[in-house]
Formats: structure tokens, sequence, C-alpha cells
């Protein structure tokens, strides 16, 4: 695994209301113009961890013209935070009071939000929680309404996919699941992915995430419509809001993203060409119209 250059960010922990020790990324720029600018706090997917976020929190925290801080959230059961052992408490309510406690323990009270997949979930929660600390978000590639297909697709894949046995296999290993719905990655992104997605734990690489997520899937009803949420969605009237949909994602449809932009006409809309879900946002075009974005909070 390569190694990732701790001096651009601080491992911080702090505790959740309920005692469990939970991680984070601080990237702080040096430029003392970033105080002037709001933070930008990362909610990754339902498995991943703060390292998603790497790519995107280096570019944003070393834009030479409007650096900002970053902060990467690891939630509960996930990267370097501590497993649960009341596998019940996996779940975005509990998350979302957990995004609130870290802000609380870093001073935050407003922000710019990006939630990936699980994290723009915690997100629809967030803003009836503590609307005031949500400046702005951006949702990457999920919506008040999933895909079953899409879902069913990833309790699939979380449960029944091959491990690497070593790095090297690692990024081709993720090329050849995920290769037909991101043709738009190179091999540094395939390699990044994996140093994101995996950890070495007890001498094996592995998911780094408490199983129990991925089985919590299992119990889903598919035969049942989803549960949606756009009572809260639209909760997010008078916010900035951005929407990034995959191009070829199969959990956020084009007509669920037509009707977002229905419910919300400040909507800004982003396609990422040659990327399924989630795709990555620090790469072109995606990550040029999240800075432009920004450039306006």
């Amino acid at each position: 695994m390569a190694g990732t250059d701790k001096q651009v960010y601080r491992e911080r922990t702090y505790v959740s209301d309920d005692g469990l020790t939970l991680s984070l990324r601080d990237y702080q720029p040096e430029a003392p113009s970033a105080l002037a600018r709001l933070p930008v706090i990362c909610l990754p997917g339902l498995t991943r961890n703060a390292r998603d976020f790497h790519p995107l929190a280096l570019r944003l925290s070393k834009d030479t013209a409007a650096p900002r801080r970053v902060i990467a959230l690891d939630y509960r059961g996930r990267g370097l935070s501590e497993r649960d052992q009341n596998k019940s408490n996996y779940n975005v309510r509990m998350e979302a009071q957990d995004v609130l406690t870290a802000c609380e323990h870093l001073g935050i009270a407003k922000a710019v939000f990006i939630g990936t997949s699980r994290g723009g979930l915690i997100l629809h929660f967030l803003v009836e929680m503590k609307l005031d600390l949500l400046a702005a978000v951006i949702l990457n590639d999920i919506g008040p309404e999933l895909n079953a297909r899409g879902l069913m697709r990833i309790r699939d894949d979380l449960n029944d996919a091959a491990v690497p046995r070593s790095w090297s296999d690692a990024p081709a290993l993720l090329q050849s699941r995920l290769g037909p719905d991101f043709p738009a990655l190179a091999e540094t992104d395939w390699a990044e992915m994996a140093e994101a997605i995996y950890r070495e734990i007890d001498g094996k690489l592995a998911g780094d995430f408490d199983r129990a997520i991925a089985e919590q899937l299992k119990t889903i009803d598919f035969e049942k419509p989803l549960p949606d949420l756009w009572r809260h969605f639209d909760m997010f009237a008078d916010t900035p809001l951005v929407v990034i949909r995959g191009e070829n994602s199969d959990l956020l449809s084009a007509a669920i993203v037509a009707e977002m932009a229905a419910h919300h006409p400040g909507l800004t809309v982003v396609l990422a060409p040659g990327q399924g879900h989630p795709p990555l946002i620090h790469i072109n075009p995606v990550f040029g119209r999240i800075r432009q974005f920004l450039a306006a909070i």
C-alpha cells in the first residue's frame, strides 16, 4: 500500500454520545485566507471511510486561489473508528447524531457538506435535526428515493465479493468488478480506490468496516417498496444544493434527479460521465463544477 502523507492532515478522535471513540481526518490549510471560508465536511458511503475523500481534500485544502479546511469522517464501525457492539446502532439517524457530535467537538457551527451515498442519506436527517448547520449541500449519487436494483447490487457485492490477496492484486480486482460502469477511471484511480476500501487486518486485506453493516442489507425485503425521504428532501428548499449523478449509476436514476429538480428549482445537477455508483468527485469535469459551486458559498 502506498503511504499517505500524514503531514497534510491530522487524525483526530472524538467520543460519541454513547461512548464510542470515533475518528476523522482534518485537512487544515496553512493559508490564513482559509479561515474566512466555511469548512467542507465529507461524509462517505455505507461501508466507506475518510480515505475516500483524500484526493478531493488535498485539492480543496491546497487550492491556491481559495483553500478550505476539509474534514472527512469515519462513521462508527468504519475505518479507524471503534466498532459498535450493538449492531442496531449502525443506522442513519445514529450516524447523523455522530456527525453533530463531531461538529460540536470541532467547534463548527456551519459548514458545506458533501455526502456520498449513505452520507447523503445522513444529510437528509441532518437537515431535519440541525438545519442551521448546513450552509450548502452536495449530494453525490444519492437522493430521497433509491433504485432497488442498485441497492440489491450493493448488497450482493458487499457480501459476496472476493477480497484481494495482496495490495498489488487489489486495483485489478476492483476494476474487474466495477470497470464496466467506470470507463472514465485511470489506473491511478483504481489504486487510490483500493487504498480507500481495504486495510490490512491481522495480516490480511479486508474491507475496512464491520461486517455486520453488510449483513444488514440482507434483511431488506425487496418485495416491498423502499421507504423514501421526500419529506426530508423538501427541507433543503432554501439550502444551496448540488446533486451529482454517475452517468452509469444504478442507484440514482435520471428520473429521480428530474423529480428532485422539480422539488428544488435551485438545484444544480452535475453529471459524472463514464462513472457509476458512486462517482469519484475529485476528477474533472465534476471537480471543476464543485469548485465553481464552492466559490459562491
